[in-house]
């Protein structure tokens, strides 16, 4: 099994074309935190991104950053320039079509911009484990498949044609996925353990993969590592010093995911699905779910169903 691919489909993720940004020097915008997640490819021109108190990260064709907790960041022309809120106004005048312009006359900077829809109950503990900005920068020596992907977004909407709205939306999904995959291969490692980082260790992503392969089974860590060639000793220490928490405890908390999804879109029972995320006890499942959603399942259903 994919871990990425099993939390992207699990959250629901699909992305929502905001338009293009067309900013010339002097200028600068203050995008809040809104909780859900951004990009924005760079496709002409330059721009400085601001997140927090971090140095500024200059910005060039071809480059790519994802926020995928919906971190308030801030993009201008110069590394300190003045930054208008990017409000209500502003955001009511940038659509698909026309996108935004803004700024004086100087250097042009154009940027397409894009945001994640997802169910945030489900998505955010998986999200808020990766780092708050992913920066994929333009390297002609390796390029991967971003760049094409920038490409063909931005052909899609200097020229639409038919089906570009389904073309864009399949584009924001592969660009996704790409960013992600490039930041897990090539990304620095001070971002702190996570799932996807973890996957740079080879058996450390097979012991996750089986993990999300298999959550039903009854995994002692004696067994899964087993399965990875590995004595029980390193395999908890790599994992957690990877992930940041031990083989099952992460797999508990996969399974809290697998459940939590399950009870909202779907109308199995719950002793149903206490058995197919492991548990022959639906008594010790509703302890689990309890204590790591604060409900009980039916009661969570309840909610999830009445939101």
């Amino acid at each position: 099994m994919d871990p990425l691919g099993d939390v992207l489909n699990l959250s629901r993720v699909h992305g929502a074309l905001l338009g293009n940004l067309y900013a010339a020097a002097p200028w600068g915008l203050d995008f809040p935190g809104n909780g859900g997640a951004m990009v924005h490819a760079v496709t002409c021109g330059t721009a400085w991104l601001r997140v927090d108190h971090a140095a500024p990260v200059r910005l060039t064709p071809g480059d790519v950053f994802l926020l995928p907790s919906g971190t308030g960041y801030r993009l201008s022309s110069t590394p300190n320039g003045r930054c208008e809120p990017f409000d209500k106004r502003l955001q009511a005048q940038m659509t698909p079509e026309r996108g935004l312009t803004i700024g004086g006359d100087g250097p042009r900077t154009v940027f397409l911009c894009a945001g994640y829809d997802y169910d945030l109950d489900i998505a955010q503990p998986l999200l808020s484990l990766l780092p708050r900005v992913m920066h994929v920068p333009a390297d002609p020596a390796r390029p991967g498949r971003v760049a094409p992907i920038v490409e063909m977004l931005a052909a899609e909407l200097s020229a639409p044609g038919l089906g570009s709205g389904t073309a864009v939306a399949r584009l924001l999904d592969l660009l996704l996925i790409e960013a992600i995959r490039h930041w897990a291969r090539h990304g620095p490692d001070e971002g702190g353990p996570s799932w996807l980082a973890a996957l740079r260790d080879p058996a450390i992503a097979s012991a996750l993969a089986l993990l999300h392969a298999r959550p039903a089974e009854p995994w002692t860590l004696e067994e899964l590592a087993g399965e990875v060639h590995m004595s029980r000793a390193t395999l908890a220490r790599r994992f957690t010093e990877a992930v940041g928490e031990p083989p099952l405890a992460y797999l508990t908390r996969w399974r809290m995911h697998l459940a939590a999804a399950r009870l909202k879109n779907t109308s199995d029972t719950i002793e149903t699905i206490a058995r197919e995320v492991g548990y022959s006890s639906e008594h010790a499942f509703n302890r689990a779910f309890s204590r790591h959603r604060g409900h009980p399942p039916g009661r969570y259903r309840q909610l999830a169903r009445t939101a």
